[in-house]
């Protein structure tokens, strides 16, 4: 038997983390985010791939790759969370669960971050908790899974 695997997706600027706003997004890298959430996945059985793109074609070609190949995504879509409407229908087409990830609380913040065109189509969303929402994401999949 196999185990399964989540992948981790990452939007734009999401390769600057830890130099970029620190104040707003802490100072771990995207790197140490996916760690931690590998770390939790091996604890559920889990296994976790991981990639970040600037562009909103890749990540779709990603989703659209781990069709019938991994159990669950995991996305914090930065920017793409408020206008990509191809991620939310590549994500629609993904036959798992998929949870939403943010380190800061967009709700909180200015108001063109209140809305998620990636929430209709996610079993849920982790927003506002830090790097500590990656982890928190890899517990909700594995109920999810289940």
């Amino acid at each position: 038997m196999t185990t399964p695997i989540v992948l981790v997706l990452g939007g734009p600027n999401l390769n600057l983390l830890g130099d970029r706003e620190p104040d707003v997004y802490g100072s771990a890298t995207l790197a140490d985010h996916v760690d931690v959430a590998r770390v939790r996945a091996r604890e559920h059985n889990l296994d976790v791939e991981d990639l970040q793109s600037n562009h909103e074609g890749e990540l779709v070609d990603a989703i659209h790759r781990a069709r019938g190949r991994c159990a669950a995504i995991i996305i914090n879509p930065g920017a793409f969370t408020h206008y990509a409407w191809s991620i939310h229908d590549a994500l629609a087409a993904f036959d798992g669960p998929v949870v939403e990830v943010h380190l800061s609380n967009p709700n909180a913040r200015e108001p063109w971050r209140h809305t998620s065109v990636i929430a209709p189509v996610a079993a849920g969303s982790i927003v506002g908790f830090g790097g500590a929402g990656y982890r928190l994401a890899v517990d909700a999949v594995a109920d999810l899974l289940e």
